[in-house]
């Protein structure tokens, strides 16, 4: 087992882990968003991954996703917790709340969603979009402590702009819990690279339709205010993730590819070999 922790706004620093150092890893998606720091949490090695760079140079919609996601499988993560800060649509999520999400709304419009492409297909299951299992562990270590829901649907939009108040009481309306702007694609991918994914999110404000603005400022500092709490969260975390998942993230793509192997281009099949030869050597 090897955890990737991808940190969000405000979440930047790895210092709680021990023996870092820096590694540059390159894709067939190009750079990831920054070098990748490895380290060690009693015993179990861990991979750190600044989701929008150092100094926060990527919006939401221009993250690399799939190099960042490759980029850890690549060095060998089998679980990856996601850190995000979020707003939040209920009353009763208040600002500095952890939340725990079990489903996904996408509202995102401009993303690569998929490593599959260029002459080849695969349809990944989806309908439970994090680990169940991880997101148990999140929850449990999470509500010993602090205010925490271990369930909501997180409302993924595009961005960099925040909602509007038609949008935010709409959403509202139709019964979403959280809305942030990072969780996809990140998830999919995860699912389709076969690494466990949950989310850790980090509620920083109560969106526009509590009639309150919102500026990243505010979010940045309930983040930063939340941060020794997340910290203490993924340590514990880290302790009691069962290294046999048994929950079927990691064979996310058994059966799901549809191209014949003999269809796949040759530069495809270089391309997403860390993916597929275990599924369509040749």
């Amino acid at each position: 087992m090897k955890v990737g922790i991808i940190g969000g706004s405000g979440i930047y620093n790895p210092s709680m882990f021990s023996d870092v150092k820096a590694v540059t890893v390159d894709t067939p998606f190009g750079m990831p968003s920054d070098p990748l720091l490895v380290g060690e949490h009693d015993g179990t090695e861990v991979v750190f991954l600044s989701r929008h760079g150092t100094g926060h140079r990527f919006s939401p919609s221009q993250v690399n996703y799939r190099a960042n996601i490759l980029a850890l499988k690549k060095l060998g993560v089998t679980h990856i917790i996601s850190v995000s800060a979020v707003g939040s649509l209920r009353e009763d999520y208040r600002p500095l709340d952890i939340v725990i999400p079990d489903q996904v709304y996408d509202r995102t419009r401009c993303r690569a969603s998929t490593f599959f492409e260029d002459g080849i297909v695969a349809h990944i299951g989806f309908a439970d979009p994090f680990c169940p299992e991880l997101s148990r562990v999140l929850y449990d270590v999470a509500k010993a402590r602090y205010p925490a829901h271990g369930r909501g649907t997180y409302l993924c939009m595009e961005g960099p702009q925040f909602s509007t108040k038609a949008e935010s009481k709409v959403y509202r309306s139709l019964g979403f819990d959280i809305i942030g702007m990072t969780a996809l694609p990140e998830a999919r991918l995860a699912r389709e690279a076969e690494m466990c994914y949950g989310i850790v999110a980090t509620i920083t404000d109560y969106d526009v339709w509590h009639e309150e603005p919102v500026s990243i400022e505010q979010v940045l500092e309930n983040a930063v205010k939340n941060e020794k709490a997340v910290q203490d969260i993924l340590l514990r975390a880290i302790d009691r993730i069962p290294e046999k998942p048994a929950c079927g993230c990691d064979r996310a793509l058994c059966g799901a590819i549809a191209t014949s192997p003999d269809a796949i281009p040759v530069e495809t099949r270089r391309k997403l070999s860390l993916l597929l030869d275990k599924y369509a050597a040749g």
